[in-house]
């Protein structure tokens, strides 16, 4: 079943967010997920997850569009755009005479990145291709997550009471990748995701997020700076309120459905994640086999068009002022610390050290769910700019396991999704024109056979000179009595 989500604060104001600090007591419990066999019968058309009643038949309801009320943020869930199917066979040789071309080089008219051609399978063969059980998680079996109702800071570092403040030697402990890990993870106060836990949902709408799916599609827009884009072909996004925001910056709320996906749906296979400022023009089944499945990856993301070095874009990012010099200059100098080298050749076969971010391709697994915990972990504890981190996180994982992330091309990235504008860019673009009118002249007359003689009309002569008026006498010498001829 697919499932398209987007997180869309739709009042643009925030509740307090109150904490009771006069309990001293410190209670952690644990949420736990495990690796559930999935198995897919091949004889009907049911899907079934081990340990939970079949959802296939499950019917979503239509798409809210507006909220009213005091402060709401909704998040958007769609109907399923496929329904289940017999398994077809797959073409397997369907891509393998494909020539992947260069991209299109720029022209005067266009400037700046193209998409590339990319070749998908036909959505049915995606479908069909989809994996009976889930992939296996190296080495890390079982990831439970921190639970905190009064978490204090211990230390002079950012980060937030929605992260519960880990001390360096917890970040340390969570790259200690054992069968059985306890990690920090957002969501640290509540008693679960979405329910007084600083990023809160309706009540009928947890229950929706809990349900299963073999795939999400997810989205937000936090704060007035994107407008929701409508995908093609994939049915409408469903709109699902948030309450109680833990951050003031809205492109922090945003890190929070972009890296804890699995949080919010614990009981999704697949997700695809998206900007609020991309448009997607490609079935989700069709990326997945495409960037996933076809690679034997479990996690997916693009690789930045240009830069490829986190030096060079710590020092785009303040070029650009998209966050203040000193704090990006003190998260680099911590990696710096920890060992943080220039990218090289040395590092192949990763190709790259800064990802486009704003798209995320996952499967559900405890070793990405980690990935993805600790990689929000650095951007609640430094900048909200989550290519800085990217890299760390990765290469300290990659150095204790066997697991790696697939980066493709952006150009590639670029064929499935579409770029609009930012809200504050839109403003300040001219309104369109309006259509020209058109103007239908008569069609001339067609012309007869036969001659008609039309009467001629006298022609009426003009006299020159003023018609009322006397004409001018020519006035000779002598008296006035003396007349001319």
């Amino acid at each position: 079943m697919l499932l398209l989500v987007v997180l869309a604060l739709l009042v643009f104001v925030f509740n307090s967010f109150t904490v009771n600090k006069e309990s001293s007591n410190v209670i952690i419990t644990q949420h736990s997920e495990n690796v559930i066999p999935y198995r897919k019968d091949r004889s009907s058309s049911s899907i079934t997850f081990a340990g939970m009643e079949d959802k296939h038949d499950i019917k979503i309801p239509s798409t809210e569009n507006t909220v009213k009320g005091n402060v709401k943020h909704r998040i958007l869930i769609p109907s399923p755009s496929h329904p289940l199917i017999q398994p077809s066979t797959v073409v397997r040789d369907h891509c393998e005479n494909f020539a992947f071309p260069p991209p299109p080089p720029t022209d005067r008219k266009r400037y700046g990145p193209r998409p590339c051609p990319v070749c998908y399978l036909p959505v049915e063969q995606a479908i069909a291709s989809m994996p009976s059980f889930s992939s296996e998680s190296s080495v890390l079996r079982n990831l439970t997550y921190v639970y905190d109702e009064n978490p204090i800071r211990i230390e002079s570092h950012r980060g937030s009471e929605f992260g519960g403040f880990p001390t360096l030697k917890q970040r340390n402990d969570s790259y200690d990748i054992k069968e059985s890990m306890m990690i920090h993870c957002g969501f640290v106060k509540g008693s679960k995701p979405g329910h007084q836990s600083g990023f809160d949902v309706d009540e009928a709408d947890l229950m929706e997020l809990e349900m299963f799916h073999d795939i999400i599609v997810a989205s937000a827009v936090f704060g007035n700076y994107d407008i929701i884009q409508q995908p093609k072909n994939i049915r409408l996004w469903r709109i699902i309120v948030v309450r109680n925001v833990p951050y003031s910056d809205a492109r922090r709320n945003g890190k929070i459905p972009k890296l804890l996906l699995h949080r919010l749906f614990p009981n999704v296979r697949y997700s695809v994640w998206i900007d609020g400022k991309l448009r997607l023009v490609v079935d989700p089944y069709q990326i997945l086999e495409r960037f996933l499945w076809r690679q034997n990856a479990n996690f997916a993301i693009s690789r930045h068009y240009k830069r490829y070095d986190v030096f060079e874009e710590a020092e785009a990012n303040k070029a650009a002022g998209k966050y203040d010099n000193s704090t990006i200059n003190e998260q680099i100098d911590f990696y710096i610390k920890e060992g943080l080298q220039p990218y090289s050749e040395a590092k192949f076969p990763i190709t790259s050290d800064v990802p486009e971010g704003c798209v995320i391709i996952k499967e559900h697994i405890p070793i990405t769910n980690l990935f993805t915990c600790n990689w929000f972990n650095e951007v609640d504890r430094f900048t909200s700019r989550d290519q800085l981190s990217f890299s760390t996180v990765r290469d300290k994982i990659m150095g204790k396991v066997n697991w790696s992330i697939n980066m493709f091309l952006d150009c590639e990235r670029r064929n499935f999704v579409i770029q609009a504008y930012h809200r504050e860019l839109l403003e300040l673009m001219p309104p369109p024109r309006p259509p020209r009118a058109v103007i239908r002249l008569p069609l001339p007359l067609p012309q007869s056979t036969t001659s008609l003689k039309t009467p001629t009309r006298k022609k009426i002569s003009l006299k020159r000179g003023r018609g009322d008026k006397k004409r001018h006498r020519k006035v000779v010498g002598g008296s006035r009595d003396s007349k001319s001829f």
